[in-house]
């Protein structure tokens, strides 16, 4: 993230200054400084509350690199998502967030584009990009969080791509047991997407930790309101 090495000499200090200031070795900084850093949120909050700006304006302004290089940074207008191309096989998303406090307002304001546009972003370095809709989701539980590299732990924040209603059914059968984000009956929830009946077209949605609390349940696929597709996350831990 090369807007780091920009507001640390706005500031004057040193990238020792920043580390300290952070709690974090002066290496973890030097990575940070690198254009496809992945910065966890717990560092990007305080790097953000130690500079006073946003984690949304962090990463608007990482559209110019040390070099004065601009990137070739296209708005998806309407969506609320820009991308920007950082090099052959690296793009930054930087996707509207919706964190677990605006989940019933996104639910029922969605479709006006206004409040999608009101909401902070968060930027996700992918490897590939395609036309659809992108927004980022704050995990509300821990019902993802069985301890394994699948793992979507509590106040993660995961990039989800927008899975069109009329190719649901084929996303999901083409991707079994795949993680996503589901918006149905007004609610917005993290679960694995699977066991598809081709019959009564239906889908059970399953959470990874093995817990009365989080017990699987089935839906209709027409009742879907939304699926997002996960592509990436970023957690809180260190």
């Amino acid at each position: 993230m090369f807007i780091l090495k920009q507001l640390r000499r706005k500031k004057n200090i040193n990238q020792t200054d920043l580390a300290k200031a952070i709690g974090v070795s002066l290496r973890t900084i030097q990575l940070y400084e690198k254009k496809d850093a992945n910065i966890p949120i717990k560092n990007l909050t305080k790097i953000a509350q130690y500079f006073d700006v946003s984690i949304a304006e962090l990463y608007s302004h990482e559209s110019v690199n040390e070099t004065e290089m601009e990137y070739d940074a296209t708005e998806q207008l309407g969506k609320g998502h820009t991308i920007a191309k950082l090099a052959p096989g690296k793009y930054l998303i930087s996707a509207p967030l919706v964190l677990t406090e605006q989940y019933g307002k996104f639910s029922k304001l969605y479709p006006k584009k206004v409040f999608v546009h009101t909401l902070p972003r968060m930027g996700f370095i992918v490897d590939r990009v395609s036309v659809a809709q992108y927004m980022a989701f704050e995990i509300s539980n821990d019902s993802m969080d069985d301890g394994s590299l699948k793992s979507i732990p509590f106040k993660s924040i995961v990039l989800g791509k927008l899975i069109p209603h009329e190719k649901l059914q084929g996303h999901i059968q083409n991707n079994p047991e795949s993680p996503s984000i589901l918006v149905y009956k007004g609610n917005v929830m993290c679960k694995v997407i699977g066991d598809y009946n081709r019959r009564n077209k239906t889908v059970v949605c399953k959470s990874l930790k093995d817990s009365p609390e989080y017990a699987d349940f089935e839906i209709k696929i027409k009742e879907i309101e939304q699926l997002y597709t996960i592509l990436g996350k970023q957690t809180a831990q260190i």
